[in-house]
């Protein structure tokens, strides 16, 4: 008898022709599932140079066949909720079920490098060894919402590793972390028993976006824990993210546990399961998805514009003097603007 694969390894994929060599073995490594092939892809779609986002563009193209097979789930809280010891004993429970699962964890980024200035896979011990896992921590770069920029490419690539289960971990640094709910199927939001009084927990903005909001540390006071939950509850009724009973519409969820001790998990993913099952059965699930995709085409234009029209020659030589006058009172901020992209307009017709 020939030896077995390792759990994690596939037959050697057909790849596509149009590929250069070296990208056709990169295609071939991410669908096997190698780790340092996704890595490596991750690094060249998170390049800024030019030769490397057009090698970045065919290969995405070429994987995107074999993507949208996972389950997409953002995870966000505050610092020091919790959020990488719970992805930890989360990863660890579902690939105890079968799972393959690959977290993608934005870090706050250095003013100094610009790169990560911690590093999940240092927090995530025993989940980043474990052959059915993939960790990749990667630094904001002061991109807003929390996550980085490249990271909805990167889930691409990691499902079309066969990760069936993608975690988005967000920095954790204030109301305005939402952008990862408008990249995943599912948005968690992580809160401590003792965060703050009634007005913390009737916080818009985030609370109003999420699906699941998950009291973490429950066992460090229950009754604070318990008191937390009930006024989520009542706060998410009040900003109308409950709606009336319907059995066939996920309503948002307020639930206690404890990633340190496991307490809760099996429950929290209950809810993931059922969450999954009606936006499916309800249509939602694909058309949430649609709205993301048309989303993130048009946060590209609006980045790529935004990019060519600060980088414009003709721009550059009169924004130091029409910004001048801006601040000094000379000339009126919506009349500066629609000269300027006037003069941006007229160089590219």
């Amino acid at each position: 008898m020939g030896s077995s694969l390792p759990s994690t390894a596939r037959p050697v994929p057909d790849t596509p022709a149009a590929l250069p060599a070296a990208d056709q073995a990169l295609f071939a490594a991410v669908r096997q599932g190698q780790r340092r092939g996704i890595a490596k892809a991750i690094t060249l779609l998170e390049s800024t140079r030019a030769d490397h986002r057009e090698r970045a563009d065919a290969l995405l193209t070429a994987l995107l066949p074999h993507t949208a097979k996972s389950l997409r789930l953002g995870i966000s809280g505050v610092p020091g909720v919790g959020k990488s010891t719970f992805i930890e004993a989360l990863g660890l429970l579902l690939i105890e079920r079968g799972h393959q699962v690959a977290v993608l964890a934005v870090d706050p980024s250095s003013s100094v490098s610009g790169g990560s200035i911690l590093g999940d896979k240092t927090r995530m011990e025993r989940l980043s060894v474990h052959d059915r896992a993939f960790i990749r921590p990667s630094p904001a770069s002061g991109t807003l919402g929390g996550v980085a920029e490249k990271t909805r490419e990167a889930m691409l690539v990691c499902e079309a590793a066969g990760y069936d289960v993608v975690i988005v971990e967000t920095v954790g640094v204030g109301q305005s972390e939402i952008a990862v709910a408008g990249m995943t199927d599912m948005f968690v939001l992580m809160q401590l028993p003792n965060a703050g009084d009634d007005l913390q927990a009737i916080k818009k903005g985030v609370m109003e976006i999420a699906d699941l909001v998950v009291i973490n540390k429950a066992d460090i006071d229950p009754n604070a824990a318990t008191r937390a939950q009930a006024q989520i509850t009542s706060a998410l009724h009040l900003l109308g993210a409950r709606a009336a009973h319907d059995e066939s519409t996920w309503q948002p969820q307020v639930m206690q546990l404890s990633a340190l001790t496991g307490k809760g998990l099996a429950d929290f993913w209950a809810h993931v399961d059922r969450f999954s099952r009606l936006q499916r059965a309800n249509g939602r699930f694909d058309s949430r998805r649609q709205q993301q995709a048309k989303s993130w085409m048009w946060d590209m234009i609006h980045a790529g514009l935004r990019q060519r029209f600060a980088h414009d020659p003709t721009v550059r030589t009169q924004l130091a003097a029409t910004t001048d006058d801006v601040l000094h009172g000379r000339r009126a901020a919506s009349t500066a603007a629609r000269e300027l992209l006037a003069l941006f307009s007229n160089t590219n017709p």
